[in-house]
């Protein structure tokens, strides 16, 4: 049986942000035993240059549900209106967060990164672990 291809691939090259915000995620795997890192090694402020840019996503299970936790004033601004403490599927699907649902359950379902992109923005989607199942997400937008 050959291996799916997982929707919402990453492409080969990302743009520049995104780039550095998947080093930062892979920089903080924890050696060969774990695919991903732990949600509470995420350090925001380590994160300072993009951080207009990025929230952290809280991953619920059975229902499959998805908060937004922390979302950058960047994010918030080209919404319209705040998105913290909201569940992804109580807001109105509006730019930046179109397919947001979907890919959040691909990159939980997949184990791995991926990536969205149109609407003249591209957004980042990397898992992160905790409590023994993908508690988190650490999201990144950047304009294309």
């Amino acid at each position: 049986m050959t291996k799916a291809t997982l929707p919402y691939a990453l492409p080969d090259k990302l743009e520049s942000g995104l780039a550095e915000t998947l080093a930062y995620w892979r920089g903080l795997i924890r050696g060969k035993a774990s695919s991903m890192p732990y949600w509470d090694d995420v350090k925001l402020p380590e994160m300072a240059s993009r951080a207009e840019r990025v929230m952290l996503v809280a991953a619920f299970e059975k229902p499959e549900r998805f908060r937004f936790e922390i979302v950058g004033s960047g994010i918030a601004s080209r919404y319209g209106e705040e998105l913290q403490g909201r569940f992804a599927d109580e807001v109105d699907i509006r730019s930046p967060l179109e397919f947001f649902r979907s890919q959040a359950s691909v990159t939980v379902e997949g184990r791995a990164p991926t990536l969205y992109a149109g609407g003249g923005y591209a957004r980042l989607l990397l898992p992160l672990w905790g409590d023994g199942h993908i508690s988190m997400l650490l999201c990144a937008f950047s304009d294309i």
